[in-house]
């Protein structure tokens, strides 16, 4: 397991704008207020990833995870979403959209869901009402990542 360190980070980070623009994540809402986002940092101080979370009431929308393609397959994204998910207030409800990430995401304990079954605030994000194609896999945090 690769230990890293969060440091957190605005939207308007230009590592983080392209860490997204390179992993073809979206980047539009990125500057928008209650959203929070890190820089994930190996031991040795370098940047290896990104992650962001945005506050929906009483839960969350986890976003953003990304690791620079030379890192990918190291354990480092697991790193990532665990250190993010421990950051948040515990019993909120974590959810995600994917593309393309859904088995990923399915073995650090993310089990997709109905979007009828998600709560209201979640839906309301930029994310899940008008970037996020209506096709993507909404999953949320069944059991914390081990």
């Amino acid at each position: 397991m690769s230990t890293i360190r969060l440091e957190q980070i605005t939207g308007s980070d230009a590592d983080l704008k392209m860490a997204l623009t390179d992993a073809r994540l979206p980047t539009d809402d990125i500057e928008d207020g209650g959203r929070t986002f890190f820089k994930a940092l190996s031991a040795d101080g370098r940047i290896v990833g990104f992650s962001g979370v945005e506050r929906c009431d009483g839960d969350y929308l986890l976003r953003s995870v990304v690791v620079h393609p030379d890192r990918r397959g190291t354990g480092l994204g697991k790193a990532v979403v665990e250190a993010t998910v421990a950051s948040l207030d515990p019993g909120s409800g974590v959810f995600l959209a994917t593309t393309s990430a859904a088995p990923f995401f399915a073995r650090l304990g993310f089990s997709e869901v109905r979007r009828d079954s998600v709560p209201a605030a979640v839906l309301a994000t930029r994310q899940l009402s008008s970037i996020c194609p209506s096709s993507a896999t909404i999953m949320r945090l069944t059991r914390p990542p081990t």
